[in-house]
This record gives structure tokens, sequence and C-alpha cells, in this order.
């Protein structure tokens, strides 16, 4: 019965580190409970079993950890698994290409640096250069940069 409890503990280890490290990013529960089951199978053969059969354990224990963390990169498991389509749409820059620097233009949402501003009777994302601004303040274009709208307040 102590075999099969410390079978059982270090198959759900690696189940869960598997899971760990290939489905679930960073550190999480999946981990978490893996290196408890290692640990506890590990001291449950130990206690339980005596020193030799603790030692086989621990053994045992780090060679599947290993051998089924290798194994699974070499089957096609992670192929079937991985994403294959490319992304290939672009975000439409059309709007803000066809403002120029010196337009005019009042905001239509808070400037808490960034939000919304109509120019030229077009609604586009802006980065305010004067800090934060009110809703309905009237602004000028100062610079585009990288696709960003740069504004300041008009005075």
């Amino acid at each position: 019965m102590d075999i099969v409890i410390i079978i059982i503990l270090i198959v759900a280890a690696i189940v869960l580190f598997l899971v760990e490290v290939f489905l679930i990013p960073g550190i999480s529960l999946a981990g978490i409970a893996a290196v408890a089951a290692l640990v506890y199978a590990n001291y449950y053969a130990f206690a339980y079993m005596g020193s030799t059969a603790g030692f086989i354990t621990l053994i045992v224990s780090v060679a599947a950890c290993v051998g089924s963390v290798i194994l699974f990169m070499r089957s096609k498991m992670l192929d079937k698994i991985s994403l294959k389509q490319n992304i290939d749409s672009k975000v439409d820059k059309e709007v803000e290409q066809s403002i120029r620097v010196g337009e005019k233009g009042v905001t239509t949402t808070r400037l808490a640096l960034i939000g919304y501003a109509e120019i030229g009777g077009k609604f586009v994302e802006v980065k305010s250069t004067d800090g934060f601004l009110d809703e309905k303040t009237p602004v000028v274009v100062s610079r585009i940069a990288d696709g960003m709208i740069l504004v300041e307040e008009d005075k």
C-alpha cells in the first residue's frame, strides 16, 4: 500500500509539473502542488519505508521528472497544442496619417496623458504634452511621433 501511495504522488507530481512547464506560464498552483507532491512522496518513503526506499524514491522521482520533460518535448504533443496561425492584420492608421501638425481640435475625453480628441472631424487617440486636459478643451497638434499624435492646449 505504501508503494501505491508513493507511485500515485509521483505520477500526480509529474502531470502537474508538465502542466506548469508547458501550459501555465509562471509559478502557479500546479507548480506548487507538483513540488509538494514530490516532497511528500520522498518524505513518506524515508519516514515509513526506510532510508534505502527513500533514496530509491528520490532517484526515481528526479529521473521521472527529467525523463517526462524530455519525452514530452520530443513527442508530437507540443505540435498539437502549439499555435500555428500567423497574425497578419494591422491597425488602421489611415485616420492618423491624414492629420497634420498645426491642426486644431477639441478633446472628447479627459486626457490623462492619453485620450481621444476630435481633430478635423475625425475622432483619434492623442497624447497630451501639457499634462492632464479636461474634456472639451481646445487642442492643437504639436507633433506626430511613431504614429502617436501629440497635442497641447490651444491658447
